[in-house]
């Protein structure tokens, strides 16, 4: 594997952390095999627990998904992107959370998950995404590239293991806001956004909590079995911010699928979906309603949903609004005590 000595020349190492097996610690931005990194030299940034060079700034990322595109658009970082993939269903809440003209002028790579001759195709230098087994885009591939991977931090795995989920999810999205702020020399804005994600935090913390907190289970797709999300994922953070309890919360894991009968045995009084992909809210729906299993839950019965994009509940700057949206809708459902919380983003459709 390739690293950089102290005179900046290509050497060769080997090593295996906590969070993605084989990952280059550094990278040179000349002589290892073509990097294109245009920055005047190097940052280190903690990814996945583990200390990552990076170039500084650098100027030509590749992103993937449209919760990660959010969080580079948070900062201020559009200029700093070449491309993005899987932006999906998230184009109008993103136009709607940093602007249309912002949205538009992002270059798409590819409408799917990215191959490997899309990264190179943009002169990535470096790459953010979910790194998952089996990708065609892998920390390991990138290495043999010259390009830096980014790995968002509720992917990061605990002990090399398969599970997911390393801190809080809130303590995960202020890593990645100030890990890529430093990447991309917009530190004092990620502090910015941090700041303002706290303040309204600290709203949500303040509004009276139900004498019960309601269970909410997160749906984000599912037939045969349910595909939802644990204690590491953003929605355990966006559920207890909304004065709430995650129905999955004992599950040590971001993101994972789990058996309708554990959505049976949860008896949520409230079903939020992940808007996105093949499977629509209406599908999702009659999947609950004529379900033998599900269709007497009381949060079915009672018609208690949310259905809110995909870029809301995987973690980004926008889990804070997708934190005001539940807790109105908890209210509205008299789940909760009436707090005067608003939504200040206005969700498309």
């Amino acid at each position: 594997m390739i690293s950089v000595d102290e005179k900046g020349s290509c050497v060769r190492t080997s090593w295996r952390g906590a969070g993605f097996s084989g990952l280059v610690l550094c990278l040179a931005l000349s002589g290892c095999g073509g990097a294109v990194g245009t920055g005047a030299g190097r940052v280190g940034v903690v990814n996945c627990g583990v200390e990552v060079s990076y170039p500084s700034p650098a100027q030509r990322l590749f992103v993937n998904q449209g919760n990660r595109i959010a969080t580079v658009l948070a900062i201020g970082a559009a200029d700093r992107v070449a491309a993005v993939s899987a932006l999906g269903d998230d184009r109008d809440v993103l136009a709607a959370a940093y602007g249309s003209e912002v949205v538009d002028g992002l270059v798409i790579a590819t409408e799917g998950q990215p191959s490997l001759e899309n990264v190179v195709a943009r002169r990535a230098d470096v790459v953010v995404s979910w790194f998952s087994d089996g990708d065609a885009v892998s920390p390991e591939r990138l290495a043999e590239r010259s390009i830096a991977a980014y790995q968002s931090t509720e992917g990061c795995r605990r002990g090399g293991g398969a599970e997911r989920g390393t801190v809080e999810p809130w303590e995960a999205l202020r890593t990645d806001l100030r890990g890529l702020g430093r990447i991309t020399g917009r530190e004092a804005e990620a502090e910015e956004v941090v700041g303002g994600i706290d303040a309204r935090l600290g709203a949500l913390g303040s509004a009276p909590a139900p004498r019960e907190r309601p269970s909410v289970f997160l749906f984000d797709r599912g037939t045969s079995d349910v595909y939802s999300s644990g204690a590491y994922g953003a929605p355990q953070a966006i559920i207890e911010a909304a004065g709430a309890r995650n129905a999955l919360g004992d599950l040590e894991e971001s993101w994972t699928s789990v058996s309708w009968e554990r959505v049976v045995a949860a008896r949520p009084d409230f079903i939020a979906f992940v808007d996105y992909g093949a499977q629509s809210f209406e599908d999702k729906v009659e999947v609950l309603r004529t379900n033998p299993a599900t269709r007497d839950l009381p949060a079915v019965v009672a018609g208690r949903f949310l259905n809110l994009p995909f870029a809301m509940w995987t973690s980004s700057p926008l889990n804070v609004d997708a934190a005001e949206h539940l807790r109105v809708a908890l209210e509205a459902g008299d789940l909760a005590p009436r707090s005067g919380i608003e939504a200040r983003l206005d969700v498309p459709g």
